[in-house]
């Protein structure tokens, strides 16, 4: 995907993560939007910085730097929690919506993984495939805040909750 998918994606998710987190659509539904949307934005460009140095798509598009964004919040707190929720929607769509793929295990190898759903960065379908990406995205994210909780033990459903549900 091109910057602008990214940005489409990271924009559409964080509407929609408005939704997940607070289903009530009032204001606080409008305030959860408003506090995801920048992190999940920076986390949504960041992998592409690695176009300035580095390879691109290996140098910052593998998992060792999403390990780093995932536990970082860990350690350190605050909103940034969304940060890797918006590098790991990068990944997904240069996965699933790009031809080339990524390097998943860079630096250990550089082979880049893809599907082959993916279009080239420049196609006429790029930005309907990355709608598409971002609903599935969706509802991946609204199936673990309100379906998989009923059918885990009490400490699962605890760490989900702190995972997602600082925000709402």
């Amino acid at each position: 995907m091109n910057k602008r998918g990214h940005v489409l994606n990271a924009v559409l998710l964080s509407i929609g993560l408005g939704y997940v987190l607070d289903p009530s659509g009032d204001l606080s539904t409008f305030a959860t939007m408003a506090e995801v949307f920048l992190p999940v934005v920076l986390g949504a460009l960041f992998p592409d910085v690695d176009t300035a140095f580095g390879k691109h798509r290996k140098t910052l598009h593998n998992l060792p730097v999403l390990l780093i964004f995932l536990v970082h919040p860990v350690y350190h707190g605050g909103n940034l929690q969304w940060v890797w929720l918006g590098v790991l929607t990068h990944y997904l769509l240069d996965i699933v919506g790009s031809k080339r793929g990524i390097a998943l295990f860079y630096p250990i190898s550089s082979t880049e993984y893809g599907l082959p759903t993916g279009v080239t960065t420049d196609s006429e379908r790029a930005q309907a495939v990355t709608v598409v990406i971002t609903v599935l995205e969706l509802a991946g994210v609204a199936a673990l805040v309100h379906v998989l909780p009923a059918y885990l033990p009490p400490e699962l459903t605890e760490l989900l909750a702190n995972a997602f549900g600082a925000v709402a």
